[in-house]
């Protein structure tokens, strides 16, 4: 195992950035619907779905997507062991 590259993110993390970006996507589609035109207004554009629920699932995707970066991996105890030993041996 010591030639096993050693990566930032483990599977959790892209688990959680893949739950993330759904929820800022659920959040865009929640910001859709009809628009108004210029012959007539289409007052569903001020509808609190779209004002201020969708804004607030996009900031919470945003947020955990935040979490998902900034999630430390756990590290293996037996690594931890192997790495002290090399440092060891080194000195």
């Amino acid at each position: 195992m010591a030639d096993k590259q050693k990566f930032a993110f483990d599977k959790v993390n892209f688990i959680l950035l893949a739950i993330g970006m759904a929820v800022v996507i659920i959040g865009f589609l929640l910001m859709t619907g009809p628009s108004s035109s210029e012959t007539a207004f289409e007052p569903d554009i001020f509808s609190v779905r779209r004002i201020k629920v969708a804004p607030a699932v996009c900031l919470f995707g945003f947020l955990w997507m935040i979490y998902a970066v900034l999630r430390k991996p756990k590290t293996n105890q037996t690594d931890y062991n192997n790495t002290t030993d090399i440092n060891k041996e080194v000195q």
